[in-house]
């Protein structure tokens, strides 16, 4: 067991919603998500173990240990959550539709893929992030990696947030400890076991896991919907807040039946 997370929450209406962070983030990513659907549901969003205020794990973690952290997370707060991924996020919340199935209501899969361990370079560069992270320092590091995670017409303010959520997040050993999770994921043959209603969106600019990977998980997963965010980069959330919830709140207006 992993000591308690640290979250950010709003709302204090309707159904659960579980947002889960990418590799480089923290729940200050989900600001657009806390402001604005914390007005239709309780959002909750995490700060994973070893990440920003989030306690540093005793031990390695694996795929299943974030996957069962975020379960022990939905039980205590009822038992029953809509869980939305962004990246490694929403690998971890795949792992957890496939370990939990009774936990989760629905899926809202953004930007991510079926994991790293399904390319042998792809995997081998995420293991080599941690050596680099130890070598630059998580500012330099950030400022590395960010600009990419949106698109190149991004705004100046979005890329500066970004970094500094990314540089206020990461840290050694809980970066080294995700990155292997994530470099050891492929959950190609796990996906058509899931059977909670499923959103898919990516961003069309996507240059880190890329449309290609989001069409496999909607491709594999039986009940889904694939949706393409216009003029936004990896972190479609952030860069298209208003596009991105109003999708996320068509699809629990589905699945959870919340007003209109």
């Amino acid at each position: 067991m992993t000591a308690a997370v640290h979250t950010e929450e709003a709302g204090h209406q309707g159904p659960l919603l579980l947002c889960l962070h990418g590799i480089g983030s923290s729940s200050a990513a989900f600001a657009p998500q806390l402001a604005e659907l914390g007005r239709h549901a309780r959002v909750v969003a995490w700060d994973a173990p070893g990440y920003a205020k989030s306690a540093d794990p005793e031990a390695p973690l694996t795929l299943d240990d974030y996957a069962d952290t975020a379960a022990d997370l939905i039980r205590s707060r009822g038992g029953h959550a809509h869980v939305l991924g962004v990246s490694w996020g929403g690998v971890i919340a795949l792992r957890l539709a496939v370990r939990h199935p009774e936990l989760v209501a629905s899926l809202i899969v953004a930007d991510s893929s079926p994991g790293s361990g399904t390319d042998p370079e792809k995997a081998a560069a995420m293991r080599a992030r941690a050596a680099e992270l130890a070598e630059a320092g998580s500012r330099t590091f950030a400022e590395r990696r960010a600009p990419r995670l949106v698109s190149e017409r991004a705004p100046a303010d979005l890329v500066r947030r970004v970094t500094d959520t990314m540089a206020d997040a990461i840290r050694l050993p809980g970066y080294g400890y995700a990155a292997a999770s994530m470099a050891a994921a492929d959950l190609r043959d796990e996906l058509p076991r899931i059977a909670a209603p499923t959103l898919v969106l990516c961003g069309d600019q996507d240059r880190v896991t890329g449309p290609d990977a989001s069409q496999a998980l909607a491709g594999a997963v039986h009940k889904t919907a694939y949706v393409i965010v216009k003029d936004a980069g990896h972190l479609a959330n952030q860069e298209q807040p208003e596009r991105f919830n109003a999708w996320v709140l068509s699809h629990l207006r589905i699945t959870a039946r919340i007003p209109a």
